[in-house]
């Protein structure tokens, strides 16, 4: 890890020391996840409920700037500049860095056309079909770890080369046995489970931030 990337890793477990026990696969998950930014790949999110909310969150992080200015690069302003001479400048100036990340929640069309045309728990393991390439990454948040929509999507993740990212309870659940790496979090209480997922997907959001713009 680079040293801010380091410092930000740490600073989890300061704040947060029962977060202890998940110290290798926070690890894990953050190394995954930079391999697929390193080989131009996507990364997918889906949940439920406040799970789903945690997923929207998670792509407003990475999409664009989170705790860094991420600077777009000569090049890209170069560009601009060819294809708009006049407003090159503004462009380059409001554009920010991007790890792309995409919601599976926030295809409303889509999902309940699913839901309704096929069974609700194919709406994301439709959308890992149709969106995932081999190298793109799958992060699954449930707080039991047995959400079925979600279970089907890390099935065919698997399936299709995706790597998987668990985010769950301290039981994992059915994930446990679909994810490449899965976060147990020493809770089981839904609410308290989500607020143990914040720290964590905050801390892999600023690291991935720090280690591509830092």
């Amino acid at each position: 890890m680079k040293e801010r990337v380091a410092v930000i890793f740490d600073n989890l477990f300061i704040a947060r020391p029962d977060l202890e026990i998940c110290r290798r696969s926070i690890a894990d998950a953050f190394n995954i996840l930079q391999a697929c930014y390193r080989n131009k790949g996507k990364v997918l999110i889906c949940g439920n409920g406040g799970s789903a909310a945690d997923s929207e969150h998670i792509v407003g992080e990475l999409m664009k700037g989170f705790l860094l200015k991420r600077e777009i690069p000569d090049e890209h302003k170069n560009r601009l500049k060819l294809a708009f001479p006049d407003q090159w400048e503004y462009l380059s100036d409001k554009l920010q860095g991007a790890l792309p990340a995409i919601s599976l929640v926030s295809q409303v069309a889509l999902s309940t056309a699913i839901a309704n045309d096929v069974d609700q728990d194919m709406v994301f393991a439709q959308q890992v079909y149709g969106y995932g390439r081999e190298g793109d990454v799958l992060i699954c948040i449930s707080t039991s770890g047995n959400s079925g929509n979600v279970v089907n999507a890390a099935r065919v993740a698997s399936a299709f080369g995706l790597k998987a990212i668990g985010m769950t309870g301290n039981s994992g659940g059915e994930l446990n046995k679909l994810c490449d790496v899965v976060i147990r979090v020493p809770e089981c209480e839904t609410y308290k489970v989500q607020e143990y997922h914040i720290s964590v997907y905050h801390a892999l959001c600023a690291m991935l931030e720090a280690e591509f713009f830092g």
